[in-house]
């Protein structure tokens, strides 16, 4: 009877949860209702999803036990016009329509045009237009009028239309669970039209009345014309969508039957072991293969594989760099067929994470590409397998406390500051009690209700029937399409993902092996992991920590996890690649990880949990640090079911957390583990440490991915390092910022130049040990001059003068001062001021002389003007390069104001162990942190006068006495403390240091990078 609810999911809009929305209607009594979001699609499978939980079997029970109702949804679509205005509710009557109406919204989304006032001829969907909007006798057969109660007086007016009485039917919409809801309602909509709430015109919002009531009091509402609740629920009783949890709507399979796809399977992957293998007779590998084998033939995986085999194939032949990751690495058939690169046998690598009899959902392939190379991966598959079987994954991004607190402090007119103010330390001033505790209480309403859609990182569905019968797609502008439901809403429908995942990693393996092949005319072969192995240089870097620029080992935290761990060696970079994150740090595991590995080198013994812990989990010292740890502790330590055990591992992602289903295997697991006769404490020790995981954790296989590429990375740093860092610096990722980059290069004995328009290109090139940077780092310099400057230098030669270049390129005095304000043109001899002054008669003169860029059929030398003394001091330079590239190329110490630069250096921190010191040092980044009493702290990496990196630790009392105020100097006071031996200093002072007046003369400090 209600034709249309909604959820949050109508964004800055609808105000329930979809778990709201059922509690609603089984709190009502309502057994019948229709989902209409705003313009989408996302929450109809969630809803689904709770409506099969709760409905009872034939045995009276409901799925994971909850308590039983039954509610049958419909869906369609609330469809309003760019200023808000309703057009038309879309009702689908059944699957068919259901597709009918994703692709009218589809086309739309692609076009990026309005809805049409007027909506289009369906087939099986029905149209509800508002009271008002559409004349009785021009409706089509399956189009109606909605009267809401307040529309009920003037339906009296419409006595002439008795005749279309069908016509007419009770449109009672749903919004709120309450008053409050409605006062969240105004609040999201002031937002979404970015004005102040008082000012929130009517027209914006929903009616206060928009409420479910139960059956009755909605009959009573419309106790005049009961005719109109009866043809609600006439048309109600004709829509259903059948669509199920669970199935498979995967592509079925690749080369005509599902027999054939196994068979071509079965043959590539022992191809594959000859090749990685050899040709003995590897017994425990063909019992592995022939293992895979049978469970992938008994789950129908088949497809799954294939898809992934043709695409690798496919990058292999394009020449592209991959890395397959995740638990896929388990297969010992993926890594046969070169889906993934690690050896599962020689890691020992736990199966069943991957795959086994009892799980229901197809692996998990994670592939990463170059960031430049992804969109043509995307593409392939949607030419391969159609755009009507191929979309982008779809994610909901949630309202986050501190963003709201921001947008809701605009919407009650806060200054900036105070809003800066509340957001950030939740202070407000004694005047703004009435307003700031509103924000607050509001902002805690809303945290984690949906705010938009967005794109999953890396998802692909490829479904064996078109992708419309699922769902609407977004077109995001410049984008391919993307569905309006999330990963795991799909995966509960049997549809499920390939990540195709982008990361520049890979993007500056490739760039550095071209650098060194241009720069020394040497070939690299970054594929030889096992010398890599073996590769002194490696060895040294990861040992003392010197990692910045290398692939997932660069960050300050794992900087001091490989000197701590003194990581010499690949198992150990494994394990390290997966204790750093956050769920095994910060719950203690990683500190038992390390001492337990200490004390094993010294060959000392260490207090165990349990000794099956330490037989599962021995190569970690009987620490879980790993997703398959999760299954192999719920399996063979609790005696769990694979099934059960997997419930464990996937719960830990945070999204199953709050279900029934985590919940009954949860008490299972105690219940299985009292049944064994383990010890109280212990139980609840193992239980703390797979509760620790929290989604944070690795797969093995993940991590021995990660670590390979970690390798090779660091190999190209020992040997070519120089072009290592350019690869780097050009494809603009990694933890640090891009001056670091070239400060890490200055270390490493790079001669770092500013942009010259006679030797740098769009992006940084070496030359020998010289790097000069890219036209892309000058801000204010425009994209189609950074690129034209390079190329018109190749069609014409080096420029000879700044007159020279003038005539080649089309450009305005002012990008030229940009580039001469840059020293792009220092090759003249000639100072900026000169050259600014030349550039301004010559453009001054343009207007008899031929247009910039026109190259003259005689280059002859402009005539030289005597100009008067221009003073100009060195610094700057430095600051003309703050301004322009964000940073300064000279030894920044030399523009500190004031000579202290403290006692001790970093490289004297390790012998300070426990002493009081002082430094001056360059902020590199900092890290905010929350102590368990919720206490902000801070952790920074600075860079002393001699370029060398320092780490430090403020805890909340120094950090908020002494807080960051951005990038800079900062002299520092503290105690050195160590930790395994790797030190940072423990911060009790903390002050900036301001730079020198620019005009200054620039002090003689005796400071300076070595």
């Amino acid at each position: 009877m209600y034709l249309n609810c909604h959820t949050a999911f109508s964004f800055r809009y609808g105000t329930l949860t979809v778990q709201k929305l059922f509690d609603e209607a089984r709190r009502c009594g309502v057994h019948t209702l229709v989902l209409t979001e705003i313009n989408n699609t996302a929450s109809y499978l969630e809803m689904l999803r709770l409506c099969h939980e709760h409905r009872p079997g034939a045995d009276g029970l409901t799925l994971y036990g909850k308590e039983p109702y039954v509610l049958d949804v419909a869906v369609g679509v609330e469809c309003r016009g760019e200023d808000n205005a309703l057009l038309y509710i879309a009702i689908a009557r059944n699957n068919a329509g259901f597709e009918e109406l994703n692709r009218f919204l589809s086309r739309y989304n692609r076009e990026h045009k309005a809805l049409p006032e007027r909506a289009p001829v369906f087939d099986q969907v029905f149209i509800l237009y508002p009271l008002g909007r559409c004349a009785p006798e021009v409706l089509r057969p399956y189009e109606y009028l909605g009267v809401r109660p307040q529309d009920l007086g003037p339906l009296t007016l419409y006595a002439p239309y008795q005749e279309y009485a069908d016509r007419f039917v009770a449109l009672h919409p749903v919004t709120f669970a309450s008053k409050t809801d409605f006062n969240m309602h105004r609040l999201l909509r002031a937002m979404a039209n970015n004005t102040l709430l008082s000012k929130l015109s009517k027209t914006q919002e929903a009616q206060p009345d928009e409420i479910m009531l139960t059956e009755e009091e909605l009959r009573q509402r419309y106790a005049r014309f009961p005719e109109l609740i009866a043809n609600a629920e006439a048309l109600i009783a004709q829509c259903s969508l059948d669509l199920r949890p669970g199935g498979d709507q995967n592509k079925k399979h690749l080369r005509g039957s599902r027999a054939a796809d196994l068979a071509y399977l079965t043959e590539e992957t022992w191809k594959g072991f000859t090749r990685r293998y050899g040709h003995a007779d590897e017994a425990v590998v063909r019992t592995r293969i022939e293992k895979e084998l049978d469970i992938i033939h008994k789950k129908s995986f088949a497809s799954y594989y294939l898809i992934a085999y043709e695409l690798t194939q496919y990058a292999t032949q394009r020449g592209y760099d991959y890395v397959g990751r995740g638990s896929g690495a388990n297969s010992v058939v993926a890594y046969c067929l070169d889906i993934t690169n690690v050896d599962p046998i020689k890691l020992d690598l736990y199966f069943e994470r991957f795959l086994n009899e009892e799980r229901a959902s197809p692996p998990d392939f994670d592939i990463d590409f170059s960031w430049d190379n992804r969109d043509e991966i995307y593409q392939h598959l949607f030419d391969l397998y159609g755009e009507q079987h191929v979309c982008l994954l779809g994610t909901h991004v949630t309202y986050q406390r501190r963003s709201l607190l921001r947008e809701l402090g605009k919407v009650f007119g806060l200054p900036k500051d105070e809003i800066e103010a509340l957001a950030d330390r939740n202070e407000y001033t004694p005047d703004r009690e009435d307003i700031a505790p509103l924000i607050l209480r509001y902002a805690e309403r809303m945290k984690d209700l949906p705010s938009n859609m967005s794109i999953h990182a890396g998802g692909v569905l490829i479904t064996e029937e078109p992708i419309y019968r699922f769902t609407t797609l977004e077109f995001p502008p410049k984008g391919l399409p993307v569905s309006h439901f999330e990963m795991h809403n799909a995966e509960d429908f049997g549809i499920f993902k390939f990540d195709i995942l982008s990361q520049r990693g890979l993007g500056h393996l490739k760039e550095t092996v071209r650098h060194v092949k241009r720069n020394r005319d040497a070939h690299v072969d970054i594929h030889q992991f096992e010398a890599f192995t073996q590769d002194e240089g490696i060895k040294d870097l990861m040992r003392t920590g010197r990692t910045v620029g290398c692939f997932y080992v660069e960050s300050p935290a794992m900087r001091m996890l490989l000197g701590k761990l003194r990581c010499d060696d690949y198992l150990t970079l494994v394990a390290a690649s997966s204790i750093i994150r956050p769920g095994v740090a910060s719950s203690g595991m990683m500190r038992t990880y390390l001492e337990r590995f200490h004390a094993v080198r010294r060959g000392e013994s260490y207090a165990s949990i349990h000794p099956m812990m330490d037989e599962l989990m021995r190569d970690t010292f009987g620490v879980m640090i790993y997703q398959e740890d999760v299954i192999k502790v719920a399996h063979h330590f609790a005696k769990l079911t694979l099934t059960e055990a997997d419930v464990l591992r996937r719960g830990m992602s945070g999204k199953y957390r709050s279900r029934e289903e985590f919940q009954r295997v949860a008490d299972r697991f105690y219940t299985s583990c009292r049944a064994q006769g383990y010890d109280e404490a212990v139980i609840k020790r193992v239980w703390y440490e797979i509760e620790s995981f929290s989604g944070y954790s690795f797969a093995k296989g993940h991590s021995a991915s990660y670590a390979v590429e970690s390798y090779q990375s660091l190999f190209l740093k020992a040997h070519y390092p120089l072009e290592f860092m350019v690869g780097v610096i050009n494809n603009f990722g990694g933890f640090y910022k891009t001056e670091f980059y070239f400060h890490e290069a200055r270390m490493l004995g790079g001669q770092i130049s500013p942009p010259c328009v006679n030797h740098s290109e769009y992006l940084t090139t070496i030359e020998g040990r010289a790097l000069y940077i890219g036209f892309v780092h000058v801000k204010s310099l425009e994209e189609r001059i950074a690129r034209e400057i390079a190329v018109e230098r190749g069609r014409q030669g080096a420029y000879t003068s700044l007159d020279n270049f003038l005539r080649r390129l089309p450009l305005g005095l002012e990008q030229m001062r940009v580039l001469i304000r840059m020293g792009a043109f220092r090759f003249t001899g000639k100072t900026k001021p000169q050259l600014l002054w030349e550039a301004m008669l010559f453009f001054g003169q343009s207007r008899t002389k031929q247009p910039a860029g026109m190259q003259t059929l005689f280059d002859t030398a402009p005539k030289e003007y005597p100009l008067p003394t221009l003073q100009r001091n060195a610094q700057e330079d430095a600051f003309d390069e703050i301004e322009l590239l964000g940073f300064p190329l000279c030894d920044p110490f030399q523009l500190v104001s004031g000579g202290h630069v403290g006692d001790t250096a970093a490289r004297e921190l390790v012998g300070c162990v426990g002493k009081r010191v002082s430094i001056l040092g360059y902020v590199v980044t900092t890290k905010n942190a929350w102590t368990q009493k919720h206490e902000m702290m801070y952790f920074g990496t600075f860079y002393d006068r001699h370029g060398e990196v320092f780490d430090t630790v403020h805890f909340p009392i120094v950090a908020k006495q002494f807080p960051f105020r951005g990038r800079g100097f900062y002299y520092i006071e503290g105690k050195v403390v160590e930790d395994f031996g790797v030190p940072m200093i423990e911060v009790h002072g903390f002050e900036k240091v301001p730079m020198i007046d620019k005009r200054a003369e620039l002090p003689e400090l005796p400071v300076g990078m070595a």
